[in-house]
């Protein structure tokens, strides 16, 4: 959150690290008794669980998880039954994901995007106000990728269109060796969910490609045999 507070790891290779990542500093958390281990392991799980889903909200889910651990433990010791705690548990689970989709609040402005990003980036504004350029060039659906540079600047690079981690099957396919790129214009799109292996799976595109006397792009999940 805003208030977070750093906190130095040692890193057994390289510099110590400074951060208040919820998660970067449950995983960096190593206890010598073994049963301590299990529990300090949980609470790295819910912080793992929560960044995957939700991207941060890491420290948030750590002391929730904490607070009912610690509280169950009273009860349990109370003499209340376990089910009964865990069934009012997920009651209360329930009731409270209820009460936050009705109260909440979606941004929608650069601004509002750049502070929630700022506090993701351990308060670093000119990341925060980077992210949030980038979503208002691509949008919330867009796809938005963080890779390690060369030069010494932040840099934000947008690419139009849709992008795959794959490339051309074969350089017989190359329209411009110099920069070695296959380029089209107004192509045919081909579309398979399946790996296409016998040539007249696609004659019908091909036949439409002539015909019409465009280029085809086939995206598959593999192509093989003819």
């Amino acid at each position: 959150g805003p208030k977070g507070r750093n906190v130095l790891i040692e890193s057994a290779y390289g510099s110590p690290k400074i951060t208040k990542d919820g998660v970067t500093v449950a995983r960096a958390i190593s206890l010598k008794d073994k049963f301590e281990n299990l529990g300090a392991r949980l609470i790295q799980d819910v912080a793992s669980k929560t960044n995957e889903t939700a991207g941060d909200g890491t420290t948030t889910a750590t002391v929730l998880a904490k607070s009912i651990f610690s509280e169950t433990v009273k009860n349990v010791a109370a003499g209340c039954n376990p089910m009964d705690l865990r069934r009012g548990t997920q009651a209360a689970v329930e009731a409270v994901v209820e009460f936050l989709q009705k109260n909440k609040r979606d941004i929608t402005t650069s601004e509002e995007i750049a502070q929630v990003a700022t506090i993701s980036a351990n308060g670093d504004t000119h990341i925060g106000k980077l992210i949030a350029n980038a979503m208002e060039k691509v949008g919330k659906e867009g796809v938005i990728t963080v890779k390690e540079g060369k030069t010494m600047e932040d840099e934000l690079d947008i690419t139009e269109g849709m992008r795959f981690d794959r490339g051309y099957v074969s350089p017989y396919f190359i329209t411009d060796t110099k920069s070695q790129k296959v380029e089209f214009e107004k192509p045919l799109i081909l579309l398979s969910e399946k790996k296409i292996s016998n040539v007249q799976d696609i004659i019908p595109a091909l036949e439409a490609s002539t015909q019409l006397r465009r280029p085809l792009v086939i995206i598959a999940e593999d192509i093989d045999g003819e």
